[in-house]
């Protein structure tokens, strides 16, 4: 399937990408997989947290295939780049 592939070719990429391209990956993947679900990860500065919790809102609106969607397009370009 096209996410599973997009989802380990960013996975294993040895590209450093920047944390806003981070977020996105995170914030769609967690849409496409559990659905606007969020967990603060014991330790975690609150500042991460407030990041990861602002990038899924931004995508709430999403449904898991639409996330799905923009994961694969993303990963296109920014593992083109």
């Amino acid at each position: 399937m096209a996410f599973e592939e997009a989802y380990q070719k960013v996975s294993e990429s040895s590209q450093v990408f920047p944390p806003d391209v981070l977020l996105q990956f995170y914030a769609l993947y967690k849409q496409a997989t559990q659905k606007n679900t969020f967990s603060h990860n014991e330790g975690e500065h609150e500042l991460v947290s407030a990041f990861k919790l602002n990038a899924l809102l931004q995508v709430k609106h999403m449904t898991s295939d639409e996330a799905k969607e923009a994961y694969i397009e993303a990963s296109k370009l920014y593992l083109s780049k």
